[in-house]
Parts: structure tokens; sequence; C-alpha cells
């Protein structure tokens, strides 16, 4: 009995956990699509004179220093980081496949070429690529966006390339290059749905990455101005306050750790089942 029970415990637990994530995953995307329908508060002016209240219920979060309901503001600042955090996913992964595979499939001088400034790009630490990117667009949500998503097309081009190696020496594919094919159907038809699987997964995983790189770039100031409300920027305008209102910044952090483990254990999931297939 005691060899058995170690295994069947994670079953029995195992969808317990991935319910909740999904759950909250689900809330966080109801957040962004409808805000209004969570919170009816202003999440843009305040009462100074209900300043830093910790949370009741009237304000399930507190309020901040200028009287603004701090859960208001969390509800409506869930679009802005929600949309960066999926359009630097959808930089790196298209961008990062289609050069993986490009490089991959043409080999050679050009492959090698690529592979080098594959290794220069991995050997920079991601959030400070962002932030050496930024500096160079400027400030902004959107550029927050770019930045992370270039700062994460290495990963996807180096996965995208090492698949379309495996793929490129089936017999389908020199059957289809010998019968005359175009170089673009076969690497449509024949190399990409091969090299998407484990891409898409890579792309469900770097999904928790993107909102703390993301979090982490409004933290620094990098994100949207005040008083538009960003999760990072939400952390920032609380951390003076800390020792008077810890609420200020341990519920919207609280927030983007329990949405960041959730989307790396739906993505956990998603890997799982892609290998056993």
């Amino acid at each position: 009995m005691s060899l058995v029970l170690p295994e069947q415990t994670p079953r029995r637990l195992f969808p317990v956990t991935l319910w909740l994530s999904a759950a909250l995953l689900l809330l966080v995307i109801l957040w962004a699509l409808f805000p209004a329908v969570f919170s009816h508060q202003d999440p843009l002016t305040g009462d100074a004179r209900y300043a830093l209240q910790p949370p009741s219920a009237s304000h399930w979060f507190g309020t901040d220093h200028l009287g603004r309901d701090i859960y208001s503001r969390t509800v409506f600042g869930t679009a802005l980081t929600l949309q960066a955090t999926l359009f630097s996913v959808a930089i790196a992964l298209l961008t990062g496949t289609l050069s993986g595979v490009l490089a991959g499939y043409i080999g050679g001088r050009v492959d090698s070429l690529f592979m080098r400034i594959i290794d220069i790009l991995m050997a920079v630490p991601s959030l400070l690529l962002a932030m050496a990117i930024i500096t160079v667009l400027g400030f902004g949500t959107l550029h927050i966006a770019v930045a992370v998503g270039l700062s994460s097309v290495a990963t996807f081009a180096r996965l995208s390339r090492g698949e379309v190696l495996r793929s490129r020496t089936h017999l389908f594919v020199e059957a289809a290059r010998a019968s005359g094919v175009g170089h673009l159907s076969i690497i449509r038809r024949h190399i990409l749905p091969h090299a998407l699987a484990p891409v898409l997964s890579l792309a469900a995983l770097e999904m928790g990455f993107a909102l703390l790189s993301v979090s982490a770039l409004s933290f620094l100031g990098f994100g949207a101005p005040p008083p538009q409300p960003e999760w990072g920027l939400l952390i920032a305008e609380g951390r003076n306050y800390i020792a008077a209102a810890w609420w200020y910044t341990t519920l919207p952090g609280l927030i983007i750790v329990l949405s960041v483990l959730a989307t790396n254990r739906i993505a956990g999931f998603i890997q799982d089942a892609a290998e056993e297939r």
C-alpha cells in the first residue's frame, strides 16, 4: 500500500489544480473583456478622504494613496497587461518560428550564421534585452509588448530549427523534393505541421514568462503612464506605502503570481498531452 499511495495522490489532486488554474485564467480573461461588469468603481478617480483604507466590503483590495479603489484598478488594468502579453507571445511565435524554419530548411552558411546570432541573443538575459529594445523604441505598453516579444524570438527560433532539421530528412520530404514540388509547398505542407506542435506548446509556456516580464517592465516605469492602471504600475505606486498599507502592493502582486502559476500549470498540461501523442 505504501508504494501505491504516492502514485495515486498526484492523480487525485491533478484535476483539482488544473481546474483551479483554468477558472482563474477564465476570470482574468473576463476581467479584461468586461471590466465594468466586475467593478463599478472608477479606476482613475478617488476620494482623498478614504486614502489608504484597508480591504473591506466596499473596497475589496483597499484603497490607494489617492483614495482610488485598488480592486477596480486591478480589474481595469487587466486589459492592458493581457493585451501586451498576448501580443508579445504572438511576435515571438511568428518571428521565431518563421526564421527558424527557413534557416533550418536552407542550411549551410545561412544556418550557421543564423545559429551564431541565436547564440548571442540567448547569452543575454531576456529581461535585459527587452530593456535595451524598449530604450530604443520608447516607453508605452505597445513598446513593452514588442520588446518582450523580440527578446523571446531566439527561443522559438532554436526550437523550430531543431524540428525542421529532424523532419527535412524524412522520406516523404525527400520524395516531394524529388518529384519537383516547390520549396514553399514543402515547407507549408510537410515541414510546418511537424514543427508547430512543440512550438505551440512552448508558446503556452512562454505566456507566463511574458506576463511576468510585461509586469516587471511596467513596474520599472516603461509602460503606460499614470493614472492608467496596469498591474506592474500598481505595485510600483504602492512600494512607498508597504509599511502603512500592505494591501497596496500585496493584493495586485498576488494576482500576478497566481496568474503566472495558473498559466504555467495549464502550459505544463498542454506539453504533457503533446508528448504523450
